[in-house]
């Protein structure tokens, strides 16, 4: 059969193009050997692939594999590929995608390096003095160029997928040197220029905890760092900002100043929520019963939140009627939940004064009722002092009984040798004072008063022993008996040769007396030693004194002269 004009165009055609495959495929990688190809069929490892040259080539699947080591080829996708020679046996082409993918590589690092756009890639491993980084070759990342701040723990960065700069490349030698560092800083620029150009004040933003001290937090606000003091976290009690916020936290803040200038901003918090002062009157009328929660307890009270921003000061004083109550931890504890009255609201210093006894019943209201004056009740002595006992009768209330109510003696003894500390005594009512909180008792009442009858049982001229109660300068008293004392005029002591009678009788000293006279109505007795010696050589009656009794008091002897002064101050 001859062959036409037709058929030997197209031997000559098809001649052409097998020179240019030949010819190609002797030719390294270069951009001109580069050809887009359709995949036709996927038999087992090996893809086939149309170039479009009236012939096909075949090249690994492997070549297709992804980082996981999955395959990512279908039957018609279109790739790019590399012709790098051709099969004997059969005349298939050899063909390249990972050479055509080098190549786009390099392209792209140096398209990046040039104009400054960022590249993507996965930290695969830590070395020496920084990571590898997978941007389709292997590229160095020194550790000094991966944050703003120092990497302290540089193994978790390790398998992220992040974004960098190309700082220097040399595709000769294969290097490839980025910075993420050098890509953040220039993004956080163009944030701050925007920040500077847009922000106004009362702007509400969000952003992220960055940095936390003891006096407050730093907020990333996209480019600049706004500052949220401690006092504008919340309206509630705080004494440092980790009780609310963690580093990295997202935040939604209120511009709160803004210094052009020194490029300063502070935030808040809190004044995104109304001030809860506004209308604390209103909400918390005096009298009103509340609930709240003790957050915080001193030695003077105990600070109780009734909502967030709002504390009140419930005083030691106002926790229980029992006024020896001096420690409030012995009532509550820290995050007790507690019921209390609201006494008083200084809204300007905001304040607000609180009362938990307020709630129970007064004991002392009750305390007339039960215990009128001239009542006799039953306690425990609960305390000693100098000035008398303090008596234990329930729910807090101590009656006293001074020691002038104690005994009808005025001799000197110590309450601690009479009575001890737990012990019960009977004491009579005299007074009670719901307003001072004071209750006034009395031991000696209970007995009968001493003088009353002493006529009966004491005469004049008789000899009596008592003890020395006290030593004035015109003479001494001597108690006779529980509650009588008499008075030994210095003219009735024996010779005091010049003495003071301080130098001859001492308190508590024994003596021997004779009784001059006895006035039971003003509570008198005259006492002589003189006498009492005369009536060794003489009878008793013989050796009294002639002239009037002796002054028998204290207040014989100082009343006249208290007289004169005043008639003198009236002249």
């Amino acid at each position: 059969m001859l062959d036409t004009g037709e058929n030997t165009a197209q031997k000559e055609n098809t001649q052409e193009e097998m020179r240019t495959l030949y010819e190609t495929s002797m030719r390294g990688p270069q951009e001109d050997n580069i050809f887009k190809g359709k995949v036709i069929n996927i038999n087992g490892d090996t893809v086939i692939v149309d170039v479009g040259l009236k012939s096909e080539g075949k090249l690994s699947l492997g070549e297709f594999t992804d980082k996981s080591g999955e395959a990512k080829v279908e039957v018609g996708d279109e790739v790019e590929v590399m012709v790098v020679g051709r099969e004997r046996e059969f005349g298939l082409l050899i063909l390249s995608k990972q050479k055509v993918d080098a190549i786009r590589t390099w392209q792209k690092i140096e398209k990046a390096l040039e104009e400054g756009n960022a590249v993507e890639g996965d930290i695969a491993s830590e070395v020496k003095g920084g990571f590898l980084v997978d941007i389709g070759i292997s590229a160095f990342l020194p550790i000094s160029q991966v944050d703003v701040k120092p990497v302290k723990n540089p193994a978790s960065f390790v398998g992220r997928h992040l974004k960098f700069k190309v700082i220097k490349s040399n595709k000769r030698k294969g290097n490839v040197i980025v910075s993420r560092r050098m890509l953040m800083e220039e993004e956080r620029e163009a944030k701050k220029q925007e920040f500077w150009k847009n922000v106004k004040k009362d702007q509400v933003m969000y952003g992220f905890v960055r940095n936390i001290t003891d006096y407050g937090a730093f907020v990333d606000l996209g480019g600049v760092d706004g500052f949220l003091y401690l006092n504008e976290i919340t309206w509630g009690r705080i004494t440092h900002p980790k009780e609310y916020l963690r580093i990295g936290d997202e935040v939604k803040v209120k511009i709160a100043e803004i210094d052009q200038e020194k490029e300063r901003v502070s935030v808040s918090m809190k004044q995104l929520k109304a001030d809860p002062w506004l209308k604390i009157e209103e909400k918390y009328p005096v009298q009103s019963k509340v609930r709240g929660k003790v957050v915080g307890i001193v030695d003077y009270g105990v600070f109780v939140e009734l909502e967030q921003g709002v504390e009140g000061l419930l005083h030691v004083t106002e926790m229980s009627w029992d006024r020896r109550l001096k420690n409030p931890h012995k009532m509550v504890n820290k995050g007790d939940w507690i019921d209390l009255v609201i006494l008083n609201i200084d809204q300007e210093r905001k304040r607000i004064s609180l009362g938990m006894k307020q709630l129970l019943q007064d004991p002392w209201d009750e305390l007339e009722e039960q215990y009128p004056p001239g009542s006799i009740l039953k306690g425990k002595v609960k305390n000693l002092t100098d000035f008398g006992l303090f008596v234990g009768i329930g729910n807090g209330i101590d009656g006293l009984i001074h020691m002038s109510e104690i005994s009808w003696s005025r001799r000197k003894k110590a309450v601690s040798e009479m009575y001890k500390k737990g012990t019960f005594v009977e004491a009579l009512v005299l007074n009670i004072d719901k307003e001072q909180k004071k209750f006034s008792l009395s031991l000696k009442r209970l007995k009968e008063d001493p003088w009353k009858g002493l006529s009966e049982r004491h005469r004049v001229k008789d000899v009596v022993e008592g003890y020395v109660t006290s030593i004035t300068d015109f003479g001494a008293f001597v108690e006779i008996e529980e509650g009588i004392e008499g008075l030994i005029h210095l003219s009735e002591m024996e010779d005091l040769q010049g003495r003071n009678p301080a130098d001859v009788y001492k308190v508590d000293d024994p003596v021997r007396v004779v009784i001059l006279n006895i006035d039971e109505k003003d509570k008198r007795i005259g006492l002589s030693v003189k006498a009492l010696k005369r009536s060794e050589d003489a009878p008793v009656s013989e050796s009294l004194p002639q002239q009037e009794s002796a002054f028998s008091t204290l207040g014989d002897i100082l009343e006249p002269a208290m007289n004169r002064d005043n008639q003198d101050k009236n002249a």
